[in-house]
């Protein structure tokens, strides 16, 4: 006996349907997965029958041939347990005769028949979706997962019993209450508030210009100087991602498997802070499956790199790419896929290998021939890429003490987004969203100078040698102090506080 079922696979960032056909024939008992399938899916043999022995059905003593199509495509993970387990007992006659290719199934049983969640259970459920599935099971620890995709009936399971009784029609599981993506909005907090930094006030008004126009930022200073705590504030300044954003970015992440069994749409930007032995492939992308980085694991969020000249000269020129694009391509011998890499970079960095060149509190022990080779390790098309450069000194101990509490993430965020919903109204009809993404030609048309700014920039560019990158990241930073000011024409003090933020390059590694 023939019976088909449906689930969906992996490919990159889409999903793509994958008809599960199970055939009963006479013969020696065995069962034999064919369509191109990795070695969880053959795993899934023993899985498969042990579940269903164990949720007190009968594996049927044939021969079962599963064929996972279309055969050319390779399928990966355990996400077809489930489709493969109903697919047998229909076969076996266990089922009443049902059509089951209009209900995506997907799930990883373990031998006593629960279902365990899986990963990119987004992605798949949205390509379904547009694909015209309306009905879903899958299992309880994804269904908050995909609880905002709308025109869909989510019936979330824990047991292979459950839903071979949901099919039968006696124990009917209840489709979960969809959500909007306002309600999901409102329980959002703030993980590191601003009021808790005291001091560093030029830093703080840096972190709200990155933050106001998505620009990258790096930040130097000695050791303590509250640099990591100021990084892990931008979050919590940063506008709340859109709908679109946000299946953008929970669909990257379930895709690699990060997000945490129950976890629901990802609403606040994510926050990536690699350890600086890192590697290319951690970074970028890779393994044999071509699975996200780093870069993209923290699109529309933050990518932070701390200690950023401890970092290999690899790992750090392959930024460049993904920087500049936005997204990356991910080639390997099985598999290629492309990801979405649009973040702010966020770096800070010692000055010195002691921490203490130019230090107000401590005195420094290194060479100029130490320093040189510590600052060298960062390169000068990397730092061309960075918009925003700031000094980052230890906060004097009655700051520290003092009493007045700090101006709070929630009040910096109205200024944020003010600037932001500026922007976006402003670039409505130009594809980008933000002043870090205007490229040349768009530049000369929003980033108009009066004949005083522009004799105050051109004579920056000559004193401090800028390249034409760092000329236009100056621009785009000029564009964003006076959004945050409210003002549509850009001032000799916007353009004079933007060449401060490229003042560093010059007298670090010049």
């Amino acid at each position: 006996m023939l019976a088909n079922t449906l689930s969906y696979g992996l490919s990159g960032v889409a999903g793509f349907a994958v008809n599960v056909e199970v055939f009963a024939a006479n013969g020696l008992p065995q069962m034999e997965i064919i369509g191109l399938p990795d070695a969880s899916v053959k795993e899934s043999r023993d899985r498969v029958s042990a579940a269903i022995v164990n949720s007190g059905y009968v594996m049927p003593i044939a021969r079962l041939t599963v064929n996972l199509a279309p055969a050319d495509v390779k399928k990966e993970g355990p996400a077809f347990d489930l489709p493969i387990a109903v697919g047998i007992l229909l076969a076996s006659g266990q089922l009443p005769p049902l059509d089951c290719t209009g209900i995506l199934m997907m799930g990883e049983l373990s031998l006593d028949g629960g279902l365990h969640p899986v990963r990119g259970a987004l992605p798949m459920v949205i390509s379904a979706s547009e694909a015209g599935i309306t009905e879903v099971i899958l299992p309880a620890g994804n269904s908050a997962e995909v609880a905002c995709i709308q025109g869909i009936r989510v019936h979330p399971a824990n047991s292979l019993t459950e839903v071979v009784d949901h099919l039968r029609g006696r124990n009917h599981i209840p489709a979960q209450q969809q959500r909007t993506y306002q309600e999901i909005l409102q329980e959002t907090q703030v993980a590191v508030d601003m009021s808790q930094v005291r001091g560093q006030v030029g830093a703080r008004r840096a972190l709200e210009i990155a933050a106001a126009g998505g620009h990258n930022l790096l930040m130097i200073g000695t050791p303590g100087s509250g640099k990591t705590m100021l990084a892990r504030c931008l979050p919590g300044i940063l506008p709340p991602l859109t709908f679109e954003e946000a299946l953008e970015t929970t669909r990257i992440h379930s895709i690699a498997g990060k997000l945490a069994p129950g976890a629901g749409l990802m609403v606040t930007r994510p926050f990536c802070a690699p350890h600086h032995s890192a590697s290319v492939a951690s970074l970028i992308g890779g393994g044999s499956n071509a699975m996200p980085g780093a870069v993209s694991l923290s699109h529309n969020g933050v990518l932070f790199m701390d200690e950023l000249p401890e970092f290999s000269r690899q790992a750090l020129e392959a930024l460049r790419q993904p920087l500049e694009d936005g997204y990356v391509s991910v080639t390997r011998v099985r598999q290629q896929a492309q990801y979405q890499s649009s973040f702010m970079l966020v770096a800070s960095m010692n000055p010195c290998p002691c921490g203490y060149f130019g230090s107000k509190t401590r005195q420094c022990r290194c060479s100029q021939h130490d320093i040189r080779r510590y600052l060298d390790r960062v390169s000068g098309p990397l730092l061309d890429r960075i918009d925003i450069q700031i000094e980052v000194d230890s906060v004097p101990v009655r700051e520290i003490n003092e009493s007045k509490p700090a101006e709070s993430s929630a009040e910096v965020a109205k200024r944020v987004r003010r600037a932001r919903e500026i922007q976006q109204e402003r670039y409505r009809k130009d594809g980008i969203h933000c002043n870090a993404q205007l490229d040349a030609r768009l530049s000369r048309r929003y980033c108009e100078l009066s004949p005083a700014s522009t004799g105050i920039l051109h004579m920056a560019v000559e004193r401090m040698g800028m390249s034409m990158r760092a000329y236009g990241r100056v621009l785009k930073v000029a564009r964003t102090i006076a959004d945050l000011a409210g003002e549509e024409q850009i001032s000799t003090a916007h353009i004079a506080e933007a060449i401060q933020y490229r003042e560093l390059d010059g007298k670090y590694w010049k």
